[in-house]
């Protein structure tokens, strides 16, 4: 194994793949044009067609959450907020609207994974960028989710918490799954200013869909929206294509309705929460990293809501999991971070025999296996390990590194 690693390894390492140019490429230009050619040769785009109907039935006030059988297939599940921020998408021609979407959304959780402070950004980019690309294929909004959950990381550890917070309710008002950045409160030097900001954003948000409609109509859509969300989730419990989490994966596998999801739920909570306790580990960058991971796995492993297509949120929780530790990852660990990558990442593809996707992964929620096996040991760790870095480890580890470079590529290294 450590030899078929280090050759992995090297191939790897070779410039292509630690261009930044070439990694931007991908992500912004070439994955979300291959998803657009996908639509342009006659495959379905539906979510975009409900994503930009949220704006012009907003305009005419019409209701959010009925059936529009003439506009498109299922039903929109998205806030009244998301009409503003979906409007210049709505107002171009389709297909010009679909591809700048698309691209934005790649754009979106680049430039949030490109300012994590010191982490692994080269493997989290191309370990993510098949779960990117299945995301793009459905015109996923979790892309923007997962951006918003790491900004809101980002600019706690700037001290910047007035857009911490602006990220997690610009996602919170769409989808409510952007929330798990509030986790990251506990962080802020700056909680009044955190606070703060939090709630001014929270009227902005609330009042802005009122300048395309009016009060009246904004106030009857949430309360329609949050009835929808109790409706969709009743609907979630057996669906094959939703409830692709942990709540899933023990209901489809059970195949009882007798338990409430709240109690995994509730469990699931209390497990996170006693992360909290280890204040001592705060100062440690590493810690606060896997606390991020965590919420990444966690907002997607406890909902009913879950989707194969939104799994970039919960991929990358795996390669922070993995790239994070100041100590020295096991065969075990590597062994969990492939799982993960063949089993989360590629069980939807046309790699995995048709058999096994549509009678064995799809109908048991497996997808959500790897990724609830991590968090747990996730959890284990955080509350047993001492994630102080190793400074002179460390110090060693990167002089050796920067040997092996030129002054240009190390520059380049650097900037990413």
């Amino acid at each position: 194994m450590n030899k078929n690693y280090e050759s992995l390894k090297l191939f790897f390492e070779r410039p292509f793949f630690r261009n930044p140019k070439n990694l931007f490429i991908l992500w912004v230009i070439i994955l979300p044009i291959i998803s657009w050619l996908k639509y342009a040769f006659g495959n379905s785009a539906n979510n975009f067609l409900i994503f930009r109907q949220v704006f012009w039935h907003t305009l005419n006030k019409l209701p959010l959450y009925g059936e529009y059988a003439s506009e498109y297939k299922d039903v929109n599940h998205y806030g009244v907020f998301f009409s503003i921020i979906i409007a210049p998408f709505a107002a171009m021609p389709q297909w010009l609207g679909l591809l700048l979407w698309l691209m934005v959304s790649g754009a979106f959780i680049y430039f949030a994974i490109r300012e994590l402070p010191n982490a692994k950004h080269l493997f989290l980019y191309w370990f993510c960028a098949n779960e990117l690309l299945t995301s793009l294929y459905m015109q996923q909004f979790n892309i923007a989710i997962a951006a918003c959950v790491i900004f809101s990381f980002v600019f706690v550890e700037k001290e910047k918490d007035g857009w911490a917070t602006f990220f997690i309710l610009l996602g919170a008002f769409v989808k409510i799954y952007s929330l798990g950045g509030f986790a990251f409160f506990f962080f802020s030097k700056h909680k009044l200013k955190y606070f703060l900001s939090a709630l001014a954003w929270s009227v902005l948000f609330f009042v802005l869909p009122m300048i395309i409609s009016s009060p009246g109509y904004v106030l009857s859509q949430y309360f329609a929206w949050f009835n929808d969300l109790v409706d969709k989730n009743n609907l979630n419990l057996f669906s094959a294509y939703t409830n692709i989490s942990l709540l899933g994966l023990v209901r489809k596998i059970s195949h009882s309705t007798s338990y409430s999801d709240l109690y995994l739920i509730a469990g699931g909570l209390g497990l996170f929460l006693i992360s909290y306790l280890r204040i001592n580990q705060f100062k440690n960058l590493a810690f606060r990293y896997f606390m991020l991971a965590s919420v990444l796995m966690f907002i997607v492993l406890f909902s009913s809501g879950s989707e194969s297509s939104g799994y970039i949120t919960a991929l990358l929780g795996v390669a922070i999991w993995y790239t994070a530790a100041p100590w020295k990852r096991t065969k075990v660990d590597l062994a969990l971070l492939v799982f993960a990558f063949v089993l989360t990442s590629l069980s939807p593809t046309d790699l995995f025999p048709h058999y096994l996707r549509t009678e064995i992964i799809r109908p048991y929620a497996l997808k959500a296996l790897p990724c609830t096996i991590i968090w747990f040991k996730l959890c284990y760790e955080l509350y047993t390990k001492d994630f102080a870095l190793n400074l002179s480890t460390e110090k060693h580890r990167v002089r050796k590194f920067s040997m092996t470079l030129n002054l240009n590529e190390t520059d380049n290294i650097t900037r990413i």
